[in-house]
């Protein structure tokens, strides 16, 4: 809900006060009005007129009877008024109510998002974990065995840089033949 809702509901709660004041007002007046004519016509027989009514007294009483007429179409009016506007009130406020509920909720989202986050990126980084550390285990040994072969390589250019070059073995044979011995490749 919006901050100006809210003092739209106070200014229709303010004018549904004052209308109701007005009622009672007017209710109260016409029945003043009613007890006073009713007291006037029924208690008080000195009031009716013993001369007939003239045209005067007709119109007044015409435009007594319009007055209160005028008078009842308006507590009518205002109570239809504010029958629409308890109406209005009571939507707006189950609305506010509503509002109110889903802003809680969306509240309650927000504060568990960051668990969640992190809840998710652990789920997603529990296997590159895994994979990071076999390719180390798998790194590690590839190092040993790269130190190895290194290791034994060495030895072996080391025993060849002794012995020197490799020349030809000439050595006569029984048989009174020369022979030519390839160099042996280490």
């Amino acid at each position: 809900m919006s901050q100006s809702d809210t003092p739209n509901i106070q200014a229709l709660s303010t004018e549904v006060s004052q209308l109701r004041q007005e009622l009672q007002l007017r209710d109260q007046l016409v029945q003043q009005l009613s007890q006073e004519l009713f007291r006037l016509v029924k208690g008080n027989t000195h009031f009716i007129p013993q001369r007939p009514e003239t045209e005067c007294d007709l119109s007044q009483l015409e435009a007594l009877r319009e007055q209160l007429q005028a008078i009842e179409q308006q507590v009518t009016f205002y109570q239809e008024e504010i029958t629409s506007r308890d109406s209005e009130i009571h939507q707006l406020r189950q609305s506010v109510q509503e509002l109110t509920d889903r802003s809680r909720m969306l509240e309650q989202v927000v504060q568990e998002l960051p668990q969640i986050y992190r809840r998710k990126f652990e789920e997603r980084m529990t296997p590159v974990r895994d994979k990071v550390a076999i390719l180390q285990r798998e790194n590690r040994q590839l190092q040993a065995e790269l130190q190895s072969v290194s290791y034994r390589l060495a030895l072996k250019t080391r025993h060849a840089s002794h012995s020197g070059i490799d020349l030809p073995n000439f050595s006569s044979s029984i048989s009174g033949q020369s022979s030519i011995s390839a160099p042996q490749n280490a």
